[in-house]
């Protein structure tokens, strides 16, 4: 096993434990922060494998645009911080989610473990193509979606100062 072998193996588990944290915490602002974990540990695998430009941009437009996004709209809407004790669920219903996630992670496995030991037949891309596709192509679709983010900031922004029935003005 080599130096990279072990980096990418430490990504993944930072990656992993970041997205088991994010989906299994009570507070909305602290699944926001582990999901940014999970994005870092993402894009450090992707450094690993030699694809910067992809792990910049996963840095960037994720961590960097739509996780700050979501905080900030959980602090313009006033949203509860605390654990979200309302819409909590059965043990059955816990149950049953944990047996499906189980049941998916033995599916993707005995889909995936075959093929850890194939050869792989790759192209080499540079990060010159990569750009030329992503900010050529693909420009459009990136717009779009600074667009809804932006639509997104403005609407919470609105939805926050909007008064409240009860609220001393």
């Amino acid at each position: 096993m080599t130096a990279l072998d072990t980096a990418f193996a430490a990504c993944g588990l930072v990656a992993v434990a970041g997205g088991l944290l994010a989906v299994t915490t009570r507070h909305v602002v602290h699944a926001a922060l582990w999901l940014v974990v999970a994005l870092l540990g993402v894009a450090g695998s992707l450094l690993v494998m030699g694809a910067e430009l992809v792990a910049l941009v996963l840095v960037l437009v994720y961590v960097g645009a739509v996780v700050v996004l979501v905080l900030f709209a959980l602090m313009l809407t006033r949203a509860p911080i605390g654990p979200d004790l309302e819409h909590r669920v059965g043990p059955a219903r816990t149950a049953g989610a944990a047996v499906l996630g189980a049941a998916v992670a033995v599916l993707l496995g005995s889909v995936l473990l075959p093929l850890a030991g194939a050869p792989v037949d790759r192209a080499e891309v540079s990060s010159t193509q990569v750009a030329g596709q992503l900010f050529g192509t693909w420009v459009w679709p990136f717009e779009l979606l600074s667009l809804l983010l932006l639509a997104a900031l403005v609407a919470a922004l609105a939805v926050s100062r909007v008064p409240r029935e009860g609220a001393a003005s």
